[in-house]
């Protein structure tokens, strides 16, 4: 795969091969052998019948009236090679005066492979190209502007699509000072030297002359400018008009900006031709300038799991080991194979810092051209990648991928980028520079997806409106995601008290309530979202309830395991998250802050849970968030003693001064009632709380 991405020549052809021996018939024809090398392994010709496999002679000599048709071919793949003997016939005195001066090494025609599988079907693959340009602003698909043209008609003929391309009026000769030129064109022939534009200056259009073909003579006949660039095209011979054949110059390239305006033409016809068939066979995939929008095979397989697991099933093993692929079409992504996918072994080490710039510069480009998906971006920002895809990696693309992530012409190629692991070093666990990328590539508009082995679903990135974090959330909760109202629960990841019943008593209690309120948070259309640390304990309850009723289960998960002198609890994830951020260790007080909840709930907790309770406080006290009620489960008691005598001594040494109003936004309730109470209150209006609400002596109020 990593080589294909280096080769420029189109694999339906090969290179210009090159006469090894010449013999004369008589004047009007010879018989050479042609020699091609070079041939890109990637050559369709080497995997398909010989009788699909055609000579193809230069335009330039087939415009002077030099024909040549392949009548023997021995193809050598593993050389990559390939000789033919070529029959060389002449049409008009041009082209007999040229064939004197044709010589070994001279460089004749090439092959072109007519792959059944790449013919063109169904004209809805083309008529979709009208009107569309690739990066240079360059059509697509037109004959003689950029929308298309009426004088291009496709239609379909024994199972593929044809193209009919009229004719204009009037025919192409040549003055005298062709024959001048002609030793200079053999020369530059042998020199494998550009020729086509050389022979045009000989050329002279005749509006006024018929286009009828006459015995012993080439005919020139022009149609628009034909711009081509997603496909080949082939000139139909059994579909020309009585009497009329093409030359083997019957090729029309994608890699010109105006090609196929002149054909040449021979035989005796007894009407005058009026137009050109042409059939078509597509390029290969990764350069059909095709739009994600348009694949809709591959957006089928991409909205089903299954297809996406088995396809990163087929990554090469071991784990450890770092692979992408990049798939443009449905049938890529179905028949996957381990060969398909470009895999590294990248060398870990520290970078030297900005004191050493020239240093760190040179290492960070080193490293990024050791990462997978390296040869895949590169070839679209060179525009060797022309289709729009999705990008598949087993590790999370590497932070200083990002300048070539978001570049302009991968940014308009790059559609999806798909997942296994967050990190090779950290597993699920996304550093900050991680997380900073998502939110780059959501914005411009680069969808991630996480797809999950743990939860055995795909996880789609999506940013919560208004902030600069956001989770990996099951497809179809994606919207809801989005709307969502945030509730979330702190509390002990060691014990589970009797709060089980309450807390779905409450819940149940919000999502009944919604009918009769109006509030922006909380209405009849609003979605609930629940969010934890997604550990044990009060986690794993609030997570588990917020599943069994319903609503979006969710949790910042946080690298709690076992470390040298580590006196944190090993926490493993608990089965009930539906969606998730992760984070390392080092990003705890980071993590804490994006738990972003509307409303807080808190049960019986340690340390962490004294952390986060601080932590709300000092969000409503600088205004970070709203002054929203926060419910505190349980006993008063409990609460004085862990909240009270801090308040008090605060309060007291006037720390706190112009503060003291935070204690009327924790409430502190023994039944789901009276927490349903105090959110009705809020959402009604009632609720005092807030700068101009009471001071509560106890550092929160006591709901009865």
């Amino acid at each position: 795969m990593e080589n294909y991405l280096d080769l420029e020549p189109y694999d339906l052809v090969s290179p210009d091969g090159a006469i090894t021996s010449l013999k004369p018939i008589n004047e009007e024809s010879s018989e050479a052998i042609v020699f091609i090398e070079k041939i890109a392994p990637s050559f369709v010709g080497f995997k398909i019948p010989k009788e699909r496999i055609f000579f193809n002679i230069k335009s330039t000599l087939a415009q002077v009236g030099l024909n040549g048709v392949g009548i023997e071919y021995e193809i050598d793949e593993k050389k990559h090679c390939a000789q033919v003997k070529v029959l060389l016939n002449t049409h008009g005195r041009i082209a007999q005066e040229l064939l004197k001066y044709l010589t070994v090494g001279t460089f004749i025609g090439k092959l072109f492979a007519a792959d059944e599988k790449r013919r063109v079907r169904d004209p809805d693959y083309l008529f979709r190209m009208f009107g569309r340009s690739d990066r240079k602003g360059r059509p697509l698909l037109s004959l003689g502007g950029m929308q298309g043209s009426d004088d291009l008609i496709l239609d379909k003929i024994d199972g593929r699509t044809v193209a009919f391309l009229s004719l204009q009026n009037g025919r192409i000769a040549y003055d005298d000072s062709v024959h001048g030129f002609l030793p200079t064109l053999a020369k530059a022939l042998a020199a494998n030297m550009h020729t086509r534009d050389l022979v045009r200056l000989h050329q002279e259009w005749k509006p006024f002359q018929p286009r009828n073909a006459e015995e012993g003579e080439i005919l020139l006949v022009k149609s628009l400018p034909l711009h081509i660039r997603t496909v080949f095209g082939r000139v139909v011979d059994e579909l020309l008009t009585q009497g009329y054949f093409h030359t083997t110059a019957s090729i029309l390239q994608p890699d010109t900006t105006a090609s196929g305006d002149v054909y040449e033409l021979y035989g005796k016809g007894k009407r005058e031709i009026t137009d050109i068939p042409l059939e078509f066979y597509t390029l290969e995939p990764y350069r059909e300038y095709v739009f994600f929008s348009d694949r809709d095979q591959l957006q089928e397989c991409l909205e089903d799991k299954n297809t996406l697991f088995k396809a990163f099933a087929t990554a090469p093993q071991p784990q450890d080991k770092y692979t992408a692929v990049f798939i443009v079409k449905g049938e890529q992504m179905l028949h996957l194979t381990t060969d398909d996918w470009i895999a590294r072994d990248i060398r870990q080490h520290d970078f030297p810092g900005s004191a050493h710039s020239t240093r760190q510069a040179l290492m960070v480009d080193r490293y990024i051209d050791q990462q997978p998906s390296y040869p895949f971006l590169k070839s679209i920002d060179q525009g060797w990648i022309t289709s729009q895809g999705v990008l598949l990696c087993r590790y999370f693309p590497s932070p200083l991928m990002k300048r070539l992530l978001l570049s302009d012409q991968v940014q308009r190629c790059l559609k999806r980028i798909y997942f296994q692991y967050p990190s090779h070093a950290h597993q699920s666990y996304f550093s900050a520079e991680d997380r900073s990328m998502l939110n780059d590539l959501e914005k411009f508009a680069i969808p991630t997806y996480w797809v999950d082995e743990e939860s055995q679903s795909i996880l789609q990135y999506v940013r919560k409106p208004e902030y600069d974090a956001g989770m990996f959330v099951p497809l179809d909760k994606v919207d809801t995601f989005l709307k969502s109202t945030v509730f979330g629960i702190y509390g002990s990841n060691l014990l589970r008290d009797n709060s089980d019943h309450m807390l779905k008593s409450l819940l149940q209690g919000i999502l009944d309530m919604r009918a009769s309120m109006k509030h922006p948070l909380l209405h009849a259309n609003t979605p609930i979202a629940f969010v934890t640390g997604g550990g044990p304990g009060a986690m794993e309850m609030g997570n588990r309830i917020a599943k069994e009723l319903g609503i979006l289960s969710c949790a910042n998960i946080v690298d709690f395991r076992k470390k040298d002198n580590s006196v944190v609890n090993e926490q493993r994830t608990n089965p009930y998250v539906e969606a998730k951020m992760t984070y390392r260790l080092d990003k705890l007080v980071e993590r804490q802050a994006e738990f972003n909840l509307d409303f807080p709930l808190f049960v019986a907790g340690g340390i962490g849970t004294d952390f986060e309770f601080s932590l709300e406080e000092v969000r409503r006290k600088v205004g970070a968030v709203a002054s929203h009620p926060i419910l505190l489960f349980g006993e008063s008691d409990y609460w004085r003693e862990k909240i009270t005598s801090r308040f008090q001594c605060n309060l007291k040494n006037g720390t706190i001064k112009g503060s003291e109003w935070i204690s009327n936004c924790f409430y502190c309730v023994s039944t789901a009632e009276q927490g349903l109470k105090v959110y009705r209150q809020f959402f009604e209006g009632t609720l005092a709380i807030g700068k101009n609400g009471p001071v509560l002596p106890d550092g929160f109020v006591t709901v009865t």
